[in-house]
């Protein structure tokens, strides 16, 4: 948790004032026993009525200045503390977003939303219990020691026999809790992760009937949740008991040896009911800190677990800028690139034995436009992943303009590429919202002109908002081919030099999807274009195709060589072709 501190650095003003303000309420609260002993000792005792009422109002006016550090403690704490999680949570999200694919792979989506949540929470929470009830109980601990000390050092001597008793039981539950809460936290990720899944794919789930087979999955991540919350209650089951225990055995000591005080007249009445409130304090206080000490258990699971997250550094490196100032400006727009890929591999760390793709090379020139075709599984989503470092090539170079692309600044290399994803993900928020992503700026004609080249703007038209029309999570009140459509238009909205299309027409009619090809060819004349397609009608036009079987280029050439070439591409032509005489016949 130390590790975090710099996050509350900017709040240090009041996170030492919060404090401060809890020692001054601890101060107050411990000179209450002493002014109640002088009212027993010298008021009650003596019948002196004048000093009864002084010393009442002396502690009327002690409470007052305690309210006063204790509102301002509370106060200070909850601003600290609130500005503190506030920030961390901002850097763990920016650090996540600065994370390539593979990292991403690395950390489940539900493990990332718990540190998001509520690993931050639980530092939010600890820095307020430091803050307040932690100082407050440390303080009170001290100064009831003090003050029972100094009312009879031979009663204190009971003390000296428990207090160690304490914190050895103290020691011993964080050894064997820690373990247990880091336990608990990697099972509330599977419980989110699982949730998270479940709730996305809930329209496949009741399409295939699989609701029961869901909640048996849950049911298991959430029997072994509550298999680890529950290890964990039973190893502080006995805390609390335990310090009661010995917190009564303490006061039962007290008394029978205070009594005997009282009664020979070495000790007065008023002190003896002091001391017990002192050593009150001191064991409710260690019962405090036993209940402080598990939460900071806990928390240093999650800073753990936060620091994993903040302290993994993006492996998408970022070139030295000085090396690279001719490189800075990109080209214009709709100027086109020149994109080469030099003998590119690539395989996930997951499967180290099994490359995605092997020994891929080829060159595109300025304007020109590239299909590629393959079976499902053959690598072609992933080459063009290589392309904005959405992974990184593990063998080989890309090269934009004749640039490496691992030598440009990932912004200005992403900047230069517009991309339409194999799985269309639109946000929450407007139509008009989506497209802009691609373009925060655009003006509405240029919005229009996008999503009428998209084949979007009739259907986006008939909405009773129009453009305005709000989209639900991940666009679910739209078809799968509108969403295709819009997230075409968002990518066509950025006037991209590059641009990429990976199978977004797969939910598009051929009608539509020709008409779509039509309006690329004015609204993005002179750019440069990668076309991923399962039909050969999408790249019948292409400058060169590429077959990719199983990672590798099995075929390469214009639509007419590779009919006259190619059996591969043959096969995959003739068996489209029959089905489309097929269908419109």
């Amino acid at each position: 948790m130390w590790k975090l501190r710099s996050f509350v650095k900017p709040y240090w003003l009041i996170t030492l004032l919060a404090p401060l303000l809890m020692v001054l309420e601890v101060c107050m609260d411990l000179s209450q026993p002493r002014l109640m002993a002088t009212i027993v000792n010298h008021g009650v005792a003596d019948g002196n009525l004048a000093l009864v009422w002084s010393t009442g109002l002396h502690m009327l006016g002690v409470a007052l200045v305690g309210l006063v550090g204790g509102v301002g403690c509370t106060f200070f704490t909850v601003k600290a503390a609130q500005s503190f999680g506030a920030d961390l949570r901002l850097s763990v999200f920016e650090k996540v977003q600065s994370f390539s694919f593979r990292q991403l792979d690395t950390f489940s989506t539900g493990s990332l939303i718990t540190r998001l949540t509520g690993d931050v929470m639980q530092m939010l929470n600890i820095l307020q219990i430091l803050l307040r009830q932690f100082t407050r109980e440390t303080s009170l601990l001290i100064g009831s020691i003090i003050m029972a000390i100094v009312i009879s050092p031979r009663l204190s001597l009971i003390l000296l026999a428990v207090v160690p008793i304490q914190f050895l039981i103290l020691y011993v539950l964080m050894k064997r809790s820690t373990p247990l809460f880091r336990l608990m936290q990697t099972r509330l990720d599977r419980v989110n992760t699982v949730m998270q899944e479940s709730t996305t794919g809930i329209r496949v789930i009741k399409a295939f009937v699989r609701a029961a087979f869901e909640r048996t999955r849950f049911g298991k991540a959430n029997t072994a949740l509550l298999d680890a919350s529950l290890s964990s209650a039973r190893a502080l089951a006995t805390s609390g008991p335990l310090m009661t225990l010995i917190l009564n055995m303490s006061i039962v000591a007290v008394l029978w040896f205070g009594g005997g005080q009282t009664w020979s007249g070495s000790m007065a009445i008023g002190d003896l009911a002091a001391f017990i409130i002192y050593i009150t304090q001191v064991l409710y206080s260690l019962v405090s800190i036993s209940n402080t000490l598990m939460n900071i258990s806990r928390a240093q699971v999650s800073a753990e677990r936060i620091r994993e997250v903040l302290e993994t550094e993006p492996d998408m490196n970022e070139p030295v800028q000085e090396r690279h100032e001719a490189h800075a400006e990109p080209k214009s727009p709709m100027a086109g690139c020149e994109l080469e890929f030099e003998r590119v591999s690539f395989v996930y760390e997951s499967a180290p034995d099994q490359p995605v793709l092997e020994n891929i090379s080829f060159k595109l020139l300025p304007g020109q436009t590239i299909g590629i075709l393959g079976a499902t599984g053959s690598g072609k989503s992933t080459l063009v992943s290589l392309i904005p470092r959405l992974y990184d090539a593990t063998k080989g170079r890309i090269l934009l303009n004749g640039v490496d692309i691992k030598e440009m600044p990932v912004e200005q290399l992403r900047s230069q590429i517009g991309i339409v994803l194999q799985q269309s993900i639109l946000f929450s928020g407007t139509i008009r919202d989506n497209l802009l992503f691609g373009k925060p700026g655009a003006s509405d004609a240029e919005i229009e002109a996008a999503a009428k080249a998209a084949e979007a703007d009739s259907f986006i038209r008939q909405l009773p908002e129009g453009y305005e029309a709000k989209l639900g999570q991940r666009g679910v009140n739209l078809s799968g081919g509108q969403k295709q459509r819009i997230a075409i238009a968002r990518a066509l909205l950025m006037r991209s030099p590059l641009l990429v299309l990976d199978d977004s027409t797969s939910a598009i009619d051929l009608g539509t999807e020709k008409r779509i090809q039509c309006s690329l060819q004015d609204l993005m004349a002179g750019s440069t274009r990668i076309i991923i397609a399962q039909r050969v009608s999408s790249v019948l036009h292409a400058d060169q195709i590429l077959v990719l079987d199983e990672g590798r280029v099995a075929a390469r050439g214009t639509h007419e060589e590779l009919l006259a070439t190619s059996a591969v591409y043959q096969d995959i032509y003739r068996s489209q072709q029959g089905k489309e005489t097929a269908l419109h016949g």
